[in-house]
């Protein structure tokens, strides 16, 4: 590809890696983009916000195609990962510690498949404290990391489908958690932290998310994403 074609509009597939923001992928690109064509500026955006302990497809927009970065927002996503039952932590993820155990002994598969049932459909949900949701001009996680109480709203989100795929019960060194992988499908905005948080509590116990990936957003697939360094070793070839 040429400057003009990045300058005029292309969509890049990334499977974003582990540990990364989204914005550490934007603004690495960008600078890639511009030292590999010696462009002064160019437009970069990511279409969705992939939290850094997850990985899979991200959508990059640059130059002239930044203006639908709303439409790729807009359409569905499907992600899949793993809740840890019988314990929570602050973030409903690995980002902060353990902060309570729950008991799990009464959680059968059959129980655990029935209650993917009540969230299929239309529903509210509270986004994670420690989210990049701004407030009073400040981010959600400032206010979490800072100690300080803060009103979160609920959001309505819809989750189409619900599937869990795999039920380990065998967790080493705590033999009280239960590993679920599952599969998502939902619409923007639906974190799927607080969907392992509600998902605990459903199963009158606690949960947290231990991996997500996101496999797909409309009908654009990560199987089709490539990594950074591909991308970058593609620019310089």
């Amino acid at each position: 590809m040429t400057a003009e074609d990045f300058l005029s509009g292309q969509i890049l597939l990334i499977n974003k890696p582990l540990n990364w923001t989204s914005f550490q992928v934007v603004n690495k690109l960008r600078w890639e983009i511009r030292q590999a064509f010696n462009i002064k500026k160019i437009k970069v955006g990511h279409a969705g916000t992939l939290d850094p302990l997850a990985t899979g497809l991200l959508i990059i927009c640059t130059g002239k195609k930044t203006k639908e970065i709303n439409t790729y927002q807009a359409q569905i996503k499907e992600y899949t990962g793993t809740f840890v039952l019988g314990s929570t932590t602050p973030s409903f993820d690995l980002e902060t510690e353990i902060n309570e155990y729950f008991p799990t002994k009464h959680i059968t598969e059959t129980l655990i498949h029935e209650t993917t049932k009540q969230f299929i459909g239309n529903i509210e949900q509270f986004p994670p404290v420690f989210s990049a949701i701004k407030k009073d001009g400040k981010r959600l996680y400032e206010f979490a990391r800072a100690g300080e109480d803060v009103e979160i709203k609920p959001r309505k989100v819809a989750i189409s489908e619900f599937e869990i795929t795999k039920i380990d019960s065998s967790v080493a060194p705590n033999k009280n958690a239960i590993n679920v992988d599952f599969r998502v499908v939902c619409s923007k905005g639906t974190y799927i932290r607080s969907l392992a948080n509600d998902f605990g509590k459903a199963l009158n116990s606690g949960a947290h998310l231990s991996a997500l990936k996101r496999t797909r957003i409309g009908d654009f697939n990560v199987e089709n994403a490539t990594s950074i360094e591909t991308f970058i070793s593609n620019l310089k070839n």
